[in-house]
């Protein structure tokens, strides 16, 4: 009897760190549930172009539906062919997913670029193409080396999941803010520019946006004094 006690104390951490874990509420389960009434009254509102209440529909279909869920341990290929997973990135994330024909706002691309440079030993930048290789790796050439650029090629009819879940969902661009352990903190899309507004316009823009979401969801409350610090010297 002793030992049957002693060996329920030596492995009940770890069951019921087990059970915990498969209690978590995934991404895909979350969009399973609340995804189609979300489109059918954002269906609505586009089609009277009530964009503000579009805006609000997608807004609370975050906060109240997604955020909190965990994202699925997705796959994707690197530049050079290889099989790459979600989960294989250990610090927070910052995930955008684009499409070739998706033209950036100006000033979008060097904002991500110069928040990757500043941050990147903080969090992992990852930024998801829908596309060929070959056309991701010139597309790639845009981006900081601190930024890991990824795709899905649907062409080879590979990647159906993935696909399902992260593109023909909530659309694209979109962004993911995860934090380590893949928990979504904010699901944003990217502030619009007119075609009035100047490159350098768009770039403020962008970069108050991303630092925003960054400083918010994705850095720890013992470092956020020094980014407001290095943010006021520079």
């Amino acid at each position: 009897m002793r030992k049957i006690v002693l060996l329920f104390i030596l492995f009940s951490p770890t069951l019921f760190a087990q059970q915990k874990e498969d209690e978590r509420l995934y991404f895909s389960e979350a969009l399973y549930k609340h995804l189609p009434k979300y489109e059918q009254k954002a269906k609505q509102a586009y089609r009277y172009r009530d964009y503000e209440r579009a805006e609000e529909l997608f807004d609370s279909l975050v906060n109240f539906s997604l955020s909190g869920s965990y994202m699925n341990n997705f796959k994707f290929r690197s530049l050079k062919k290889k099989e790459v997973s979600l989960y294989d990135f250990e610090k927070p994330v910052y995930l955008i997913t684009y499409a070739s024909w998706c033209i950036p706002g100006k000033g979008e691309i060097p904002a991500l670029n110069k928040m990757a440079e500043k941050y990147h030993d903080k969090i992992d930048f990852i930024v998801l193409y829908w596309d060929d290789p070959k056309i991701v790796r010139k597309k790639a050439k845009e981006f900081s080396d601190h930024i890991n650029v990824v795709y899905v090629d649907e062409s080879k009819n590979s990647g159906g999941f993935v696909v399902k879940q992260l593109k023909h969902s909530l659309g694209l661009p979109t962004c993911f803010l995860l934090d380590k352990e893949k928990r979504i903190e904010d699901i944003r899309r990217n502030p619009s520019s007119t075609y009035a507004s100047s490159k350098e316009e768009s770039f403020n823009r962008n970069f108050r946006a991303i630092e925003e979401g960054i400083s918010t969801h994705l850095i720890p409350d013992n470092d956020r004094m020094d980014l407001a610090e290095n943010s006021i010297a520079e």
